[in-house]
C-alpha cells in the first residue's frame, strides 16, 4: 500500500506498555500508527503529519492530555484533529466535562473495551477518508474552473475588432503575425472546420459544369 493511501493515527501515552496495548487493538493494514510519550512530542508530530485521530492519555508528565488538547485547538494545523481521551481516573461528570470542553470528541475509561475502541477508530478513519476524497474532488473542480476561465478568456479574443487582410483574408494575431482565418479560430475556440464550396465560387472554378442561363 502506498504512503498516500495510509491514514495516520496518533497515540499519546507516557507508558510504553499502554502505547503497545492500544496499537495492538487498532492496528490495520490501512493505518499508520504513530506513537508519542509526551504532549510536547505529540504537538511536534502533528506539525509533520495529517492525523485522522489522536488518542490521548489524560495523565502524563509535563503537559497533560487536557493541556495538549487545548494547545491543539489553538493551532489552525491541529484544531480539526478529533481527540479521544483515555483515562483510568475519575468518571466524575465535572472531570468528563472538562475533557469535552478542552476539545475531546469522545472519552474512554480504562480498562478499554477493544471492540469499542476499534469501532470508534474505524468511524473516525472513515470520516477522514471521505474528507480526503471531497478535498480531492474540490481540487479537481478548482483546476477545471481555472482551465475554463482560461478558455473563456481566450474565446473573448474573438470579440471586438480583428485585423483582417482585405486580399488574402488572413487575421493578424496579438503578436503581429498573420494567420489563416481557419487556424486563428481553431486556436481560439473549439470550432472545427470542414471544407466545402459555395455555388458562386463553384461557378468561377468549374464553369464547364455550369450552362449559361439563356435570356427569356
Amino acid at each position: 500500500m502506498g504512503n498516500e493511501e495510509w491514514i495516520d493515527v496518533l497515540i499519546v501515552d507516557d507508558r510504553p506498555e499502554n502505547l503497545l496495548a492500544v496499537e495492538s487493538v487498532i492496528e490495520s493494514p490501512d493505518l499508520k500508527i504513530i506513537k508519542a510519550a509526551t504532549g510536547d512530542e505529540a504537538l511536534g508530530l502533528m506539525l509533520d503529519h495529517d492525523f485522522a485521530l489522536a488518542i490521548l492519555d489524560v495523565q502524563m508528565p509535563g503537559i497533560d492530555g487536557f493541556e495538549t488538547a487545548e494547545l491543539m485547538r489553538g493551532s489552525e494545523k491541529t484544531r480539526q484533529i478529533p481527540i479521544i481521551f483515555v483515562t483510568a481516573i475519575s468518571k466524575d461528570h465535572k472531570y468528563v466535562f472538562k475533557g469535552y470542553e478542552s476539545g475531546a470528541v469522545d472519552y474512554l475509561f480504562k480498562p478499554i473495551d477493544p471492540g469499542i475502541l476499534r469501532s470508534k477508530v474505524k468511524v473516525f478513519c472513515e470520516l477522514f477518508r471521505q474528507k480526503r476524497i471531497i478535498q480531492d474532488q474540490v481540487r479537481e473542480i478548482e483546476e477545471k474552473n481555472e482551465g475554463l476561465e482560461k478558455y473563456i478568456k481566450e474565446i473573448k479574443t474573438l470579440r471586438g475588432f480583428l485585423p483582417i487582410c482585405a486580399g488574402c483574408k488572413k487575421i493578424r494575431d496579438d503578436k503581429g503575425y498573420w494567420t489563416q482565418i481557419e487556424k486563428y479560430i481553431s486556436d481560439h475556440s473549439e470550432a472545427e472546420f470542414s471544407h466545402s464550396i459555395c455555388p458562386e465560387c463553384a461557378k468561377k472554378l468549374y464553369p464547364q459544369y455550369y450552362k449559361e442561363e439563356e435570356p427569356d
